[in-house]
């Protein structure tokens, strides 16, 4: 597990108030259980905590599973850590 996984899962769970072994990659923060006003305050959460901004509807970024959420989080962070051209 990555430490971006891990840090995803953690605000997750943390501001959506649900025990942390709920979460796994394969889930949806539908099958969640998650109200839409949690998801906007985790998507929150997430962006500043990584310094990064998470595009609203963007066909290469699936932020509606979980394992989708992690993929968009670690690619925009590896895009903020590359050296700009």
């Amino acid at each position: 597990m990555s430490s971006v996984q891990d840090t995803v899962f953690d605000i997750i769970a943390k501001e959506a108030n649900i025990d942390r072994a709920k979460i796994t990659p394969q889930a949806t923060l539908k099958d969640l259980e998650i109200q839409s006003l949690d998801v906007v305050q985790i998507i929150f959460e997430i962006e500043d905590h990584f310094k990064i901004s998470l595009p609203d509807h963007d066909a290469n970024f699936d932020t509606g599973s979980v394992s989708g959420l992690v993929e968009a989080v670690e690619k925009l962070v590896a895009a903020n850590a590359a050296p700009q051209a």
